[in-house]
């Protein structure tokens, strides 16, 4: 079963797993040091993220490491860079009436 990237991402631990993972590639018991859950628990969030492809596993002898996929992370980033620009003339306007109602005191 194929996972949507925005449900895996919206959950902190798995968020958590992405940072971890982004500067260095680790296998589950290494992740499962950093949290105050079960390895099993660990385990279950690498799985969706593994299925949703943000996480790539590599066999190295009787180990798996698992590697941050950032080519699946751009398609993320991709997707949301033309609400950037939206959001982006909204925070203006807001600092905009924010400063006129600042002058105004």
């Amino acid at each position: 079963m194929r996972r949507d990237v925005f449900q895996a991402i919206a959950d902190p631990t798995r968020r958590a797993i992405i940072t971890l993972i982004a500067f260095q590639a680790m296998t589950p018991n290494a992740l499962a040091e950093h949290f105050d859950t079960s390895r099993q628990a660990v385990s279950k969030h690498i799985k969706i993220l593994t299925q949703c492809e943000l996480l790539k596993q590599e066999q190295s002898g009787r180990e798996i490491y698992y590697h941050f996929n950032a080519k699946k992370m751009k398609e993320v980033s991709d997707w949301l860079k033309p609400f950037e620009q939206l959001w982006e003339t909204r925070f203006n306007q807001l600092d905009k009436v924010l400063h006129k109602l600042k002058s105004k005191k």
